[in-house]
Formats: C-alpha cells, sequence, structure tokens
C-alpha cells in the first residue's frame, strides 16, 4: 500500500501533528524524524498527488489503523493497532458494548468495564478511541494548512488542480467534524485544535460542549455547497468520498441530539436536513441483509461507508472484527469470516425487543439473530462465549447471491450512514415537535421501512401506534449491532438511571440503575495529566 513518497507525506504529516494532543508528544517524539522531510515545500509543490494521498490518509484512518495492512505501523502510540486504535472497533466497542444490545465474553483489561458501565479514566479502549480521532482530526488540520490559496498559488499549482484540492478541503473539513462530532457525542468538554492553532507545544485548551456543537454545526453548514453533489449507487471514482447528502445526514444527527449536547432542541433543524436527503434519489434497500454484505457497494440506501477493499484495507479491527467476533464457530464457512473468535454475544434485552412485536418470526431482522444456536439466551457467566447469550450476525464476507469475494479478507463495507437512519430521524424529530414536517409522511416513512424488513404483511402500524416508545424499539430493531445504541439510548433518558435496566448494566446480573456522569466517557487520565489546561468530565 504504502510507496516512498507516501511515506514522506506520513511522516510529514506526523511531525505537524506535534501542535495535538499534549500527551501525544512524547509518543510522537519517539519517532524518527528525517527533518528534510518535514519541511512542506519538500513534500508538497505543484502537482497534486500529494495532496490527494494526504486526503487519502484521512479516509483510511476510518478503516485501518495503521500505514500497512494488517494493522502494522500503528498511526496512535501506547495502544493496540488492531483492537484498541481501530476508528471502527472503537466506534463499536464504545456504542454497543454498555447498552442493552452487546455483550463481549473476553476478558482483556477494559472491556468487562464496557460491559457493566464501571469504566474509570484510565479505560484503554476508552484511550484509545479518543487518541484515534484526535489522530484524524490532526491528519484535517494538517491538509488544510497545505492547501491554503496563498500556498497553492505560490507553489504553482494549477487552477483546475486548485478546484479539485477544494474539494479536498472541505471533504477534510467534513472529517474534522466527524470526529469531533463523535468527541462531543462520547466525551463533550475535549481539548480543541484547528489548522489555525499554534504549531508546537502548546497546550490545546478545552471547549465545552454547547460550544463544540456550534462550531460542528457551522463547519457543516459552511462546506455544505463546496462538497460533491450526490451520487447513489457504485461509481468507482467516487464511491465512499464525502458528498453532500453525507453532510446533510451528519447534520440530521447532530441537530437530532443537540438537546442532549447543549440543552437546545433543533428538531426542525433535523427534518430540514433529512428532508434534504430524502429529496435525493436513495432508496432502501429492497433485502435489509443486503445492506450488510460484500457487495453492499451497490446499495441504493448507502450515503457514506467505511470502505473495505480485501487484503488492501487488511486489518484485525474494522470489518474483520465485526465479521469475525459474532458468529459462532459452525457459521465460519457460511459468513466467510478469517475465524470465529468467540467474543461477542447479544442480551437477552435484543430478543425481548424484538418481541414486543408478536410477529417478530416474520421480521427478516430477526433473522439475523440467532436464538437457536445457543442453549441459553442469558449471559449467565460474562466470560464464557459458548451457549452464553445470543448471537447476532450481522454482517456476511458474502455477495448478496451467496457468492464469495475475492478472498476470504473483508470486503463488506460499514454503513456509517445510510437512508434508514434518516427515515428514523424524520420520524422522531417530527413526534419531538419539530416542524417541517408532518406526522402522516412519518408514519409513511416507518411503514415503509417495515414494509421491507417483513418478510410479508402485516407489517404496518396506525399512527395511534407511532410514538417516541416505539420509534426506540424500531431503532433498536433496525440498527442493532450498527454502533448507534447508547447514543440512541442517552436521548431516550434511558441509558443511566433505573427507567430501564436490562441484563449486567451496572455489573449485576438482573441489571441495577447506574449513576448519570456515565453519559459520557472520561477524558483519558494521561492527558489530562499532560494538559493542565483540561478539567475531567463530573464524576470521574
Amino acid at each position: 500500500m504504502k510507496t516512498a513518497k507516501y511515506k514522506i507525506i506520513y511522516l510529514f504529516v506526523i511531525g505537524l501533528m506535534i501542535t495535538g494532543l499534549s500527551s501525544c508528544l512524547d509518543d510522537l517524539n519517539t519517532i524518527p524524524l528525517d527533518e528534510d522531510e518535514l519541511v512542506s515545500d519538500v513534500v508538497f509543490g505543484s502537482e497534486i498527488g500529494p495532496y490527494q494521498e494526504l486526503l487519502a490518509k484521512i479516509y483510511a484512518g476510518l478503516a485501518i489503523s495503521g500505514n500497512s495492512a494488517g494493522d502494522g505501523d500503528p498511526d496512535v502510540a501506547g495502544v493496540d493497532g488492531g483492537s484498541q486504535a481501530s476508528f471502527l472497533r472503537g466506534l463499536w466497542n464504545l456504542q454497543q458494548l454498555p447498552t442493552d444490545e452487546a455483550h463481549c465474553a473476553w476478558n482483556d483489561v477494559g472491556l468487562p468495564d464496557l460491559n457493566s458501565i464501571s469504566w474509570t479514566s484510565s479505560n484503554v479502549f476508552i484511550k484509545g478511541f479518543y487518541y484515534r480521532l484526535y489522530y484524524q482530526i490532526n491528519l484535517a488540520n494538517a491538509l488544510l494548512r497545505e492547501t491554503t490559496e496563498e500556498q497553492l498559488n505560490a507553489r504553482g499549482v494549477s487552477a483546475s488542480d486548485q478546484t479539485q484540492i477544494n474539494y479536498f478541503r472541505a471533504e477534510a473539513r467534513f472529517h474534522r467534524a466527524l470526529s469531533y462530532y463523535y468527541l462531543l457525542d462520547m466525551f463533550r468538554n475535549v481539548p480543541f485544535v484547528n489548522e489555525d492553532s499554534p504549531v508546537g507545544s502548546t497546550l490545546p485548551p478545552q471547549i465545552q460542549g454547547a460550544d463544540l456543537f456550534d462550531y460542528i454545526e457551522s463547519e457543516l453548514l459552511a462546506i455544505e455547497t463546496e462538497l460533491l453533489d450526490p451520487f447513489v449507487g457504485y461509481n468507482p471514482n467516487y464511491y465512499g468520498r464525502v458528498h453532500k447528502a453525507a453532510n446533510w445526514a451528519l447534520l440530521s444527527r447532530l441537530y437530532l441530539n443537540a438537546e442532549t449536547y447543549s440543552g437546545n432542541a433543533k428538531y426542525t433543524e433535523s427534518i430540514t436536513y433529512s428532508n434534504k436527503v430524502l429529496n435525493e434519489n436513495f432508496s432502501l434497500d429492497p433485502v435489509y441483509a443486503n445492506i450488510f454484505t460484500s457487495d453492499n457497494h451497490i446499495s441504493p440506501e448507502m450515503i457514506l461507508p467505511v470502505r473495505y477493499e480485501g487484503a488492501e484495507t487488511q486489518t484485525w479491527g474494522g470489518m474483520t472484527f465485526l465479521l469475525s467476533a459474532m458468529e459462532p464457530s459452525d457459521m465460519q464457512e457460511e459468513v466467510n469470516a478469517v475465524g470465529a473468535w468467540q467474543g461477542n454475544r447479544a442480551r437477552s434485552s435484543i430478543l425481548r425487543t424484538f418481541e414486543k412485536e408478536n410477529l417478530h418470526e416474520n421480521d427478516s431482522r430477526f433473522d439475523m439473530v440467532y436464538v437457536d444456536k445457543t442453549a441459553n439466551i442469558e449471559i449467565e457467566d460474562p466470560s464464557l462465549f459458548t451457549d452464553n447469550g445470543i448471537p447476532v450476525v450481522k454482517y456476511y464476507n458474502r455477495n448478496s447471491d451467496g457468492s464469495l469475494p475475492a478472498s476470504n479478507i473483508a470486503y463488506t463495507d460499514f454503513p456509517l450512514f445510510r437512508l434508514g437512519e434518516i427515515y428514523l430521524n424524520y420520524a422522531e424529530a417530527v413526534l419531538r415537535g419539530g416542524t417541517g414536517g408532518d406526522q402522516a409522511t412519518a408514519l409513511q416513512l416507518i411503514n415503509e421501512l417495515r414494509e421491507r424488513a417483513y418478510h410479508q404483511a402485516p407489517y404496518s402500524i396506525t399512527a395511534g401506534e407511532l410514538n417516541l416508545d416505539f420509534i426506540l424499539d424500531e431503532r433498536g430493531r433496525e440498527f442493532f449491532f450498527e454502533g448507534q445504541r447508547r447514543s440512541d439510548l442517552i436521548r431516550f433518558n434511558k441509558f443511566t438511571g433505573s427507567s430501564y435496566i436490562w441484563p449486567w448494566k451496572g455489573n449485576v446480573k438482573d441489571g441495577r440503575s447506574v449513576a448519570d456522569h456515565f453519559k459520557v466517557y472520561p477524558i483519558p487520565a494521561d492527558d489530562l495529566g499532560a494538559n493542565n489546561n483540561l478539567v475531567q468530565n463530573t464524576g470521574y
């Protein structure tokens, strides 16, 4: 994957990242750097290639953990490249394991604490995801510093190439906003750096959650007209790149959660940006399972994926993790994963979410919940995998027709944003009082989603059945194991406290209430110790 030029760019970016998190400085200083490679004019000139490759590095950071397949040469020092520095694996662990859906049987230090909502600021999985997000932010900052109009003109970059680089800049700003979105959602009050932050050992200031919300919002609105136009389906030149509809989808999600993040409801704005996506040519995939197969790049529902391309994106994190860590060993050949790792199972509460509908056996989404492959739907022993909890197999490294991809290395893309979410965002925002939408359309969208899910009628609900409790359950049925559940439970005030109890919540088999400070993760202890500008989140 790595050319000599790419290595130079990578080292240059690492040098620029010294402006980032202070606690990373010692790790970064251990990397041998050739001073000549850190001179921007040596790396960036009049050709578009280096700028394009730096953008590619930002995209790659969502899929793999380093600069070579198999998590070699990891980006984030001090944590394991495959299990702790992976964006997608980190997102899934932090969004799924503390909820009513998933449980990991492994006893790696830090994982049991995620299962039971009992983590501390020293949790290495929290730390790994936190630093992955800042690595992405600093990559984006580096690209933006090196692509100002003045610099491009001084280097003799042609007008046509500058037009393309302006798209790169907008995409980099989106990626930075996306990383800050996850920091806002999970950590709330965090260090803040952008392309204007001083390069050197200056400690970054802490930004409060409400102000970070405003910053993310302003960035996404500013680039709205500067991104590529939306495109549907697979185009090898553009598939996987950020476009206007991806930006609108993130705004739809951001505004839906605005009251949680800043105390100010913005459901009308969520409807506005949901409508922008709905007015494009995306459509629900006719077969729910096809959203999660190795040829899901052709799905008309995909808005923004994290791409996986076999050996070119080989990793122990990402989709390899989502394929291998879930499946029973007797399904390995059927799923076509690299192995059955015997790690993650579902809690019985995921079954209860489906059982709330008497016709759940008719729901194709429930086909992915293999109750018949366990002797006990309850997790009797948190450290056991076999016959302990419910197997869930949602992701398949096979094509939608059952054929195999080029190899058993992951080709299945992860749907970071897909149309089904926009349907449910719209309906929820209407029910919460947002304007610009109506309950009749909300009901229509929900029933279209259910028509796709169910093998046969009946599947429709009535207007009287469409309420917020139904929306939370339907999101559980539609998005289980897709890395959204924690945020949903928090938005519905079901994550902490005693209003909703599930098995092993609070490290008790039958579940118990947990304190409200667990709604946000702690700032990692080592970053807090290295930066005296930071104040730890309440309760830690």
